[in-house]
């Protein structure tokens, strides 16, 4: 008897294994899949996240629909996502600031090393350093060179304290090692307005609102922060490329579940995003909004956002951010 009940543990529990892999494989069975977008309709999190997942549903047959959840800092659509149940039904697409949170803010709901495991980034998003064309700098150096000239004589503008256009300008100015005063706005139009009209020196935009200005010459550009030229500003250099290591910032846009979520369905995911990414259809409309593909697997993705964290914690301390 006692060898009857051990054979029939032991059936039943290799049969709860076997349906684990069998249940990620069938997936998905329901509709629909939500994908939480941390920023408002319209934003460029929000676009990008809209145009790549309709083509995943095309591929996958299934309905999936973007939910926005902004507000706080974008850790609304964060905490309800850490909160969902990991079954590749409720899934995440948050920009780099997603890398800032533990940083910037104490007591939070969710941890994103541990409560999240990245799926793919969605595509690099330049930041550009521009200036009122007024000012007559022509390069990185030449302004570098009149900011060490004059200490303490230029500031910069920015989105908001520990936003990414923020910790762009301040991993140059660190590298390049003057001092400037920083002028925190609400988002990118107030901080560009005031670029324009000469009284902000500097600020790092995302590419696609400050495009235009830098073609009709209203503002010059000097140089971007991510690691490699962008594609619709393929003149204008690096930070890295105009003489100054360790100072580029990566604004990216990525997509992610909830930790435990199955790994077979990670991968699942992970691929279908990755064939999407590729599709001529999303690679053109990426291209015309400024987005550059930024292809990683998703353990080299999650290896990249941990390896984040940590250097965007240096940074918050190194610059005096208070943690809220």
């Amino acid at each position: 008897m006692k060898r009857f009940l051990a054979g029939l543990a032991l059936l039943a529990g290799s049969a709860m294994f076997a349906s684990l892999p069998v249940a990620a494989q069938d997936w998905p069975t329901r509709q629909p899949i939500k994908v939480v977008v941390t920023l408002s309709p319209g934003s460029a999190t929000d676009v990008l996240a809209r145009l790549a997942f309709e083509q995943v549903s095309k591929q996958i047959g299934q309905a999936i629909v973007i939910e926005n959840r902004a507000g706080a800092g974008q850790r609304i659509g964060t905490t309800f996502a850490a909160r969902a149940e990991p079954d590749g039904y409720t899934l995440l697409v948050n920009s780099s600031t997603h890398t800032l949170f533990s940083a910037m803010f104490a007591n939070l709901p969710f941890d994103v090393t541990r409560d999240f495991v990245a799926l793919a980034p969605l595509a690099s998003i330049p930041t550009v350093m521009v200036t009122p064309a007024s000012r007559g700098w022509s390069s990185l150096g030449d302004f570098i060179a009149a900011a060490k000239a004059k200490p303490g004589s230029i500031n910069f503008g920015s989105g908001g304290i520990g936003n990414s256009t923020h910790l762009a300008a301040e991993r140059m100015r660190m590298a390049a090692r003057f001092d400037a005063v920083h002028v925190p706005y609400a988002g990118a139009p107030e901080a560009i307005n005031e670029v324009l009209s000469g009284r902000v020196d500097f600020y790092f935009s995302p590419v696609p609102p400050a495009l235009s200005l830098i073609r009709d010459g209203k503002l010059k550009a000097l140089a971007v922060s991510s690691s490699k030229r962008s594609s619709v500003l393929p003149d204008v250099p690096t930070t890295v490329e105009a003489g100054l290591p360790d100072s580029g910032y990566e604004f990216w846009i990525g997509a992610f579940a909830p930790a435990k979520t199955p790994r077979a369905i990670v991968d699942r995911l992970a691929s279908e995003l990755r064939t999407a990414l590729e599709s001529p259809a999303v690679r053109t409309k990426y291209a015309a909004l400024g987005a550059d593909p930024m292809p990683m697997s998703s353990t080299d993705f999650d290896a990249y956002v941990r390896k984040e964290v940590e250097l965007n914690a240096a940074i918050v301390q190194a610059v005096g951010i208070k943690r809220e």
